[in-house]
Formats: structure tokens, C-alpha cells, sequence
């Protein structure tokens, strides 16, 4: 029998659950069982729980028939338990290191009370940790064994599941059970504590309680908020029912007074209740207030004028006083507004004229890499929307020193033109691989799609927040109030829709259709390929080798990671070396002498990274989101990572690309110069293992693509929705055999 058995709920989660179960999982006290209820969860939730219990025997996997809620989620788990104590977690809370074996410490030193409490950390979004308000509360208890009839203060605790353990055998004797609805935990947290005869504290700081900017369950606005008056009534029939708990009534004015704090605290959020749903809340509230006021009770001295408004019921008063004090914010708000410059204004007053006239339902405004282009996957769902949807006019944004690269017939605006605003006012369809303007507004009935242009690697969104170089001064609250704006985001992998949903936190609907740029690796014919491997100037018979640096955010300006001339002699002469430097570096200042010395050519300008991965026979990066695109086709991948330890220590990454792990790494790794010069010489880029590890890589990484991506996205977004191909198409990729596309065997080197 396990000391602790830790139940975890998880629904909507799959960002989050990982750190969840690795901070259980990872403890120093090992004596543990992990119940990881999947609560009919439609994302990787239930995976993520299979993939843990297939190699640690301590998680036990739960899956429910139906989506149940987070109180009979945890129900089913303690059905599962076994332990001697019982600890709950939320999908996506996680347990400082040492919680268990400082839990575990204090329970001996108690002599296993009923139900001990422990203290707990608020972890935000914007990366910002706030400690609780019962740190002095918890300590004052000391060594103390008691009751909440001795100490009736401790009412006032955190009313949450996840801050205390109970003893199992304590738990079960009394059949409780976590309610329906949201708010089930309060009524819980309250039964059990005046249940319980034997109560000890722990100022140990052991949760790390996470504050979600979207997707907990109290998020939204909507009548489920109303079921709190049904939990508190509960629990004051609870009293009724057991009187022998609070015999001479001592403790119900406190609980009244922690039920209407709830309750006016869910009243001032909009994230709670809606503005057309306050009047009905405060009605509600006042009646209940009414059915259970103790005797002489008496309001808290700071919030008195809030109970009395309820006592009266009277909204009027309520919102007049709320009104009152908001009003040196409206001022402050007000006096910022008059010193907007008159540009600004000008341009944003002539935008919400054109967001005045009616949406284009057959207008469709796209962007790609910052304007720079018709680019990467907007550009394939722009090609695929004229196919499928030629009803659709498409009009891309494309800044002035771009516009001679355009292909003939495409239509475009420029950004900041009046045409530009004209263009996404009324646009039905926004799509975008990077993001729209600030100024944007998101209009009720527009679709915003956010393509992104690649699988991370590297820290993305507020992950960005811990490594400042990488930031580069950007707006956290500015890209937050993008990331409202999106309405689907696409996927190519379980690994980027875990990622996304945690970095861009928003209500969008993750597409995992994989990426449309990368539908023509399925469908480009032998001849096109031979075709764009000629444009670039590559010999007939020769061997193409691209190299990818990306871009490293502690440096500035274009700074070789390799000697790209000797690596092209040591190749030989019957190999060509491509070079493409990242898009954001501009000129590349050396290149052009070193591509007329030798078969190296410089393809930094060239429009298409896809023709680049069709013309190359290998492929050499660092940490360049491009690895998991070439693995679609299944030819080797060289990782040459020179400055591995500095890279991860400024921008930060997800998983160890050099670990040599099956999943990790798709091929052979060099650290050296030296050493890629070798991997090449040694045939060990494209040998038994190399392979083996691109397969896994391949298997992870490269699930959604099935070189209809661009269809997928076309028929959900802009035709009938029941058109769309299966939402997670399986793996597959253009050819697995090893053969080039165009019937070549590889050159050998």
C-alpha cells in the first residue's frame, strides 16, 4: 500500500499535464501511485496518461466513458486508490520539489491526523509567482493536532482541493464525495474540515497552484456560475443534518461570511458573470443571504457596505458604490485617451468607419512572415482556396520592398494604407503565419486563422518571458490580445499542439491538420523536381547538401556557425552545399565571394523553402524548425549544434535535440567543425542508425501531414464544415524507401 496515492483530473489539459505528472513522478519520496483520471478529454490528455503508465508502473490510467466534470473525475480516481492518504491535483497544478517527502515527514510527526494542510504558491501566466495569503496561518498552528471547533480561524483557509492530504480511511468512513458542478471543491473543503477531528498544518510550500489565462473551468461567464448558492446551501444542510458538529452554532457565522465573500467575489469578474447576468447574481445572492443569515452576525469591518447592499437587496446601492470607487481609474483612463496623438487617432477613426460597413463574406486578407511575401502555409491554403473556393477573392498584404518579388495576378495591399484597413475591416477570412497588426480588431463573425510557421524547438509565446534575449522587448499583453483574436490555430504534431495551447493561452480550436506548406512534398512530380534542382544550378548526378542555420537571438547580424567553403571542398566535387541563412539576417555579407570559389550557392533569396527540401538530397541545421519538415521526406538530417549549451541557455527548447533518444534526435549529431566534416566522410549521415533515428523522429514529429492540409483547412473554414477530410490524418510521407523522388539513388559521398 502506497503512503500517498495522487489522484490528478485531467480535461483540456495537454499543455500542462506533462509538468503535472513529472513534478509527482519525480519526487524524492517514491512511495506514491499516480490515478490519472482522462475525463473524456477530446485533446492528447488520455495519450499523455498511456504514455506515463506504459513506463512507470506507479501511474495507474483511468479513462472515462463521458466527460463528467472535475468532481466526479476525482471520484472515479479515489475509486482507484490505494494509498494511505489522498492528495488531488488539478491537470495543470505541479508539486515544488521535496512536497511528498515534507508531507510525509509531518504525517509521522502527527501520527497520521485526519487531514493535514500545507501551504501553496499562485503561478501566472505572465511568469510571476504570488504566495498565499496562509503562510503566518499555517505556521501559527505549530505542532498542533486540533479541530476546527478548537481553532474555529482555520475556517478562513484556501478553500481548494488540492492544499491538504486526507487520511483515506477518514475519507471514505464518511462516504464524501466531490459534488457536480463548479465550486465543488469549496463544499467539499468545508464538509471535510468540520468533520474532521484531527487537523495538523504544514507551512511547507508544497503546490504550485497555476493561474490559467484561459481554459479553467471558472473562466467563462455563464449560468454554471450560479450553481455556488446550490453548493453553500448544501453545505448548510449538512450542518443541519449533523448538528453535533457545531453545537452551539459558533461556526456558522464564519461560514456565511466565507459563502458571501464567494459570492461578491464572482459578482466583480467578468470572467464569472456576464454584465447582462449581474442583476439576476445579485438577486440570487441577496435571497440566499436572507435564507441563511446566522444570528447577529455581523459584516467584516473592510467589505461592510458590499453585505449590506445584499442585506437590502438592493442592486442600485450595490452599483453605485461599486461605481464610486472605480472612478479615479475612469479618470486616469479618460486623461490617457486625450494625449493620443492626432495621427493615431486619424488613422483609427477612417478604420472604424470601415468597420461600420458590413463584413465581406467572400473576402479573404492574407499575411505571411511580417508582409513579407505569398509565403510558407498561408500561401498554400491561398492556392488551395482558389482551387476549391473560387468564390473567395484573396488579397495578400505585403510591404512595399516585397513587391517585385509577387507573382503575376496576385492582389495585394500594403500595410498601413487605406486600402490595408479597408481590406481587414471587412475581410471574412484573416490568415496569418505570424500576426496582424495591434489595431486589428477581431469583428463578430470573422474567422482569424494563425498558421504559424513551424514545430518549436525553441521557447515560443510567454515561455519567451524566462529568456529575454529571445524576447527582444516584446509585449507579453500586446501578444496576448493577438492571441484573442485567433479563432483556429494549426498543428502538425502532439508535440506543437501541447506547446501552443500553453504558450498562446486562448479559446481558439486547435486543427491538427498538419502544415499546408508541406502538401507539396506528396505531390511534386519527378520532373518538377528536376526541374527546380536545375533552376538552382545543380549538376546532373551531383549531390545537393542544404544547409539551415537559424537564427541566434544573443547575436546580431549574420555570423557563420561553420567554414561553408571548406566544408564544400571536404564534400568533394561531386556534391553541392546550399546555404540558406535565416530571412530576418537580410544581406548575407561573405557568401557571394565564397560562391564564386567553389559549388557553394547561396539560396538565402530563393521564395520557396519548400522547392529547397525537394531539391536537397540532406539535409544540415542547428535548431531550425525546418528538421521536421524535411523529415516528411525521409532523407538524412545532419544536426551540427556548435553552441548547444549557449543556445539552450538563452533562447531555451523543449527537449534535448543532441540526447541521441529515438524521438529526439532525427540523425547524426556533430559538435565540431571537425566532426560534421567526419559524419559526411564516414558515411554516418545516412547509415543503419542515422535512419533509425530519423524513423522515430519522423514517428513523433510528422503524424498530421498527409499532403492534404490545405484542404482540410479550405473545406472546414470556408466551405460546408461537414466537407473537411478526418482531423488527424495519419502518418505517412512522400517516400519511404529512401529513393529520391526523382527515381536517383543519393550520390554516395
Amino acid at each position: 500500500m502506497p503512503r500517498f496515492s495522487i489522484v490528478i483530473a485531467a480535461y483540456r489539459v495537454q499543455g500542462y499535464l506533462r509538468a503535472c505528472l513529472d513534478s509527482a513522478l519525480t519526487q524524492s519520496f517514491h512511495d506514491i501511485e499516480v490515478v490519472a483520471v482522462d475525463d473524456r478529454s477530446p485533446d492528447h490528455c488520455g495519450a499523455i496518461i498511456d504514455e506515463y503508465a506504459a513506463r512507470d508502473p506507479r501511474v495507474v490510467p483511468v479513462h472515462l466513458p463521458v466527460n463528467s466534470g472535475p468532481g466526479r473525475a476525482r471520484n472515479a480516481g479515489v475509486e482507484r486508490a490505494t494509498g494511505d492518504y489522498l492528495l488531488f491535483l488539478d491537470g495543470d497544478d505541479t508539486l515544488a520539489p521535496g512536497t511528498l517527502q515534507g508531507l510525509a515527514d509531518r504525517l509521522t510527526l502527527n501520527e497520521d491526523p485526519d487531514i493535514l494542510y500545507f501551504d501553496h504558491v499562485r503561478t501566472y501566466w505572465w511568469d510571476q509567482a504570488e504566495p498565499s495569503l496562509f503562510g503566518e496561518l499555517l505556521a501559527s498552528a505549530g505542532t498542533d493536532v486540533f479541530s476546527v471547533r478548537d481553532r474555529p480561524e482555520f475556517l478562513r483557509l484556501f478553500a481548494m482541493s488540492s492544499n491538504r492530504v486526507y487520511h483515506r480511511g477518514f475519507y471514505t468512513r464518511h462516504a464524501f464525495a466531490f459534488s457536480e458542478g463548479i465550486y465543488e471543491d469549496a463544499l467539499l473543503s468545508y464538509k471535510t474540515m468540520l468533520t474532521a477531528r484531527r487537523i495538523a498544518c504544514v507551512d511547507l510550500v508544497g503546490l504550485e497552484y497555476r493561474q490559467r489565462r484561459t481554459g479553467a473551468s471558472t473562466g467563462s461567464p455563464g449560468e454554471k456560475h450560479f450553481v455556488i448558492f446550490d453548493q453553500y446551501a448544501r453545505l448548510f444542510a449538512f450542518l443541519d443534518d449533523q448538528p453535533h458538529l457545531d453545537p452551539k452554532h459558533t461556526l456558522r457565522p464564519l461560514l456565511f461570511e466565507r459563502a458571501v465573500s464567494h459570492f461578491l467575489f464572482c459578482l466583480d469578474r467578468r470572467t464569472r458573470v456576464a454584465a447582462a447576468d449581474r442583476r439576476r447574481y445579485f438577486r440570487r445572492a441577496a435571497a440566499w443571504y436572507r435564507a441563511h443569515l446566522p444570528a447577529d452576525f455581523t459584516p467584516p469591518a473592510d467589505t461592510k457596505w458590499r453585505f449590506n447592499a445584499l442585506a437590502c437587496g438592493s442592486y442600485v446601492h450595490y452599483r453605485v458604490r461599486a461605481l464610486f470607487a472605480r472612478s479615479g481609474d475612469a479618470a486616469r483612463k479618460l486623461r490617457r485617451i486625450v494625449r493620443r496623438p492626432l495621427a493615431v487617432r486619424a488613422k483609427r477613426a477612417l478604420y472604424k468607419l470601415h468597420l461600420r460597413r458590413p463584413v465581406d463574406p467572400n473576402l479573404a486578407v492574407y499575411s505571411a512572415y511580417w508582409d513579407r511575401g505569398v509565403l510558407c502555409n498561408p500561401a498554400a491554403i491561398y492556392h488551395k482556396a482558389k482551387e476549391l473556393a473560387p468564390h473567395i477573392r484573396g488579397v495578400w498584404v505585403v510591404r512595399k520592398s516585397e513587391l517585385a518579388s509577387l507573382p503575376d495576378g496576385v492582389e495585394y495591399v500594403v500595410p498601413g494604407t487605406r486600402k490595408f484597413y479597408r481590406a481587414v475591416a471587412r475581410a471574412k477570412y484573416l490568415v496569418n503565419n505570424a500576426n496582424f497588426p495591434n489595431d486589428v480588431v477581431k469583428r463578430p463573425g470573422t474567422v482569424h486563422l494563425q498558421t504559424l510557421h513551424g514545430t518549436p524547438l525553441k521557447c515560443m509565446g510567454l515561455d519567451q518571458q524566462r529568456h529575454p534575449a529571445a524576447s527582444g522587448g516584446m509585449s507579453f499583453r500586446n501578444l496576448l490580445k493577438r492571441v484573442d483574436r485567433w479563432d483556429y490555430v494549426l498543428s502538425a504534431n502532439q508535440h506543437s499542439s501541447e506547446v501552443w495551447e500553453r504558450v498562446y493561452p486562448g479559446s481558439y480550436r486547435i486543427l491538427e491538420y498538419g502544415y499546408p506548406r508541406n502538401d507539396v512534398f506528396f505531390s511534386a512530380p519527378p520532373d518538377r523536381v528536376a526541374e527546380i534542382r536545375a533552376g538552382l544550378g545543380i549538376p546532373a548526378g551531383h549531390t545537393a547538401i542544404l544547409y539551415t542555420p537559424t537564427i541566434r537571438d544573443y547575436q546580431k547580424g549574420f555570423t557563420p556557425r561553420l567554414d561553408v567553403a571548406r566544408l564544400s571542398r571536404a564534400l568533394g566535387p561531386q556534391t553541392v552545399l546550399l546555404v540558406r541563412t535565416h530571412y530576418s539576417y537580410g544581406k548575407r555579407a561573405g557568401l557571394e565571394r565564397i560562391q564564386e570559389a567553389g559549388p557553394v550557392i547561396d539560396v538565402s533569396a530563393h521564395p520557396s523553402v519548400e522547392e529547397l527540401c525537394l531539391a536537397a538530397d540532406a539535409l544540415i541545421t542547428d535548431y531550425s524548425s525546418i528538421m521536421f519538415d524535411y523529415a516528411l521526406l525521409d532523407r538524412p538530417i545532419v544536426v551540427y549544434a556548435d553552441d548547444w549549451e549557449t543556445y539552450q541557455a538563452t533562447r531555451g527548447v523543449y527537449f534535448d535535440l543532441l540526447s541521441g533518444r529515438p524521438g529526439d534526435t532525427p540523425g547524426a549529431v556533430a559538435r565540431t567543425e571537425d566532426e560534421l566534416i567526419a559524419v559526411f566522410r564516414d558515411g554516418r549521415w545516412r547509415d543503419a542508425e542515422a535512419t533509425a533515428l530519423r524513423t522515430a523522429f519522423r514517428e513523433r514529429f510528422c503524424r498530421f501531414d498527409d499532403g492534404h492540409a490545405a484542404e482540410r483547412v479550405v473545406r472546414t473554414l470556408m466551405l460546408a464544415p461537414d466537407t473537411a477530410r478526418p482531423t488527424r490524418p495519419s502518418a505517412s510521407a512522400p517516400r519511404r524507401d529512401g529513393r529520391e523522388r526523382d527515381g536517383r539513388e543519393p550520390v554516395a559521398l
